[in-house]
């Protein structure tokens, strides 16, 4: 359908009772109404797959860059937390539920939200807390990582950077950067066939851009934007840690996140790659697919190889 581009057919037939139903995608006016059927589906997603009893949640609270206090949530299990040695760690930029499985604990920044807060406030809370993490955590701060997905793997991928420029020591050991939201300026071309086929409307990509940039910087050639909120705008990728990436064939985000690749393997960064074909972003939520399965198994060794 729609050219060469077609849905994985296990994909396909998970959603088809759902998306395929005779409804229209929805369409948003603001990054509000995004933002609340965003979160309707993250808290049906969190139904289905809760938290495991044994996991741990604590709140840990720092200083931001602007001395507002954030909290850092920390996941693990009760043998991580009593461990006699420094843990490696992850901080993980818009949540998640690997702890059960890695054995390390997981800390999740509380950030503060576009458009209340507009700007580098994400991005110095998510860096904070990274710093935090490493100065003040019984964690190895040698064998931290940062994580995220979509929008959080954007941050993740600025707050990498953001480390390197400032130095951290020791310097950041890994970065896994899932269907990443990383460039404004990137848009599809006038007919894609790939339109047809996303999740998300690519004006709702423009909307959220809007809200962390504002609407007369998103977007636009030239203008003043932080490297940080928006990594694809990144001249230079070099110094960056070993990096694991992965993106779905009908994503939004597949081109700009191809041309990361490609510009840090440039950088001589070293870099893992992985294009699932004929899935959208965030196929992952249908946690029993074939696919979904193996990106769970690329993250989990990516998390083991630090």
């Amino acid at each position: 359908m729609y050219g060469e581009l077609r849905y994985d057919p296990e994909y396909l037939t998970a959603i088809s009772a759902h998306v395929f139903s005779g409804q229209p995608r929805p369409s948003f006016e603001n990054v509000f109404a995004v933002r609340e059927f965003t979160e309707h589906i993250l808290h049906a997603v969190l139904r289905l797959e809760p938290t495991p009893a044994h996991i741990i949640e604590t709140k840990v609270p720092f200083k931001s860059h602007d001395g507002t206090t954030v909290n850092l949530h920390r996941f693990a299990n009760t043998e991580t937390i009593e461990a006699s040695m420094p843990q490696p760690s992850v901080i993980y930029v818009h949540g998640g539920g690997m702890a059960a499985n890695m054995g390390m604990p997981f800390f999740v920044v509380d950030y503060r939200l576009a458009p209340e807060h507009p700007g580098p406030g994400s991005i110095e809370d998510v860096f904070f807390g990274l710093k935090h993490l490493s100065e003040h955590a019984a964690v190895d701060p040698a064998r931290i990582a940062i994580m995220g997905d979509s929008g959080g793997g954007g941050l993740g991928a600025g707050a990498a950077l953001m480390a390197r420029d400032r130095e951290l020591r020791p310097a950041l050991a890994k970065q896994v950067l899932v269907y990443p939201m990383l460039d404004d300026r990137a848009q599809l071309p006038p007919g894609s066939p790939l339109e047809k086929l996303l999740m998300r409307e690519s004006k709702d990509i423009r909307l959220a851009w809007s809200a962390v940039l504002g609407e007369d910087r998103a977007g636009r050639e030239g203008a003043d934007v932080s490297e940080y909120m928006a990594p694809g705008r990144a001249e230079d990728l070099s110094g960056l840690p070993s990096t694991s990436v992965e993106v779905g064939g009908l994503d939004l985000f597949r081109d700009e996140t191809i041309a990361y690749v490609s510009r840090l393997t440039a950088a001589h960064v070293e870099t893992e790659f992985h294009l699932w074909p004929g899935l959208p972003h965030g196929f992952d939520g249908v946690a029993q697919l074939s696919w979904t399965k193996k990106a769970f198994e690329a993250r989990a060794r990516a998390l083991r190889s630090f």
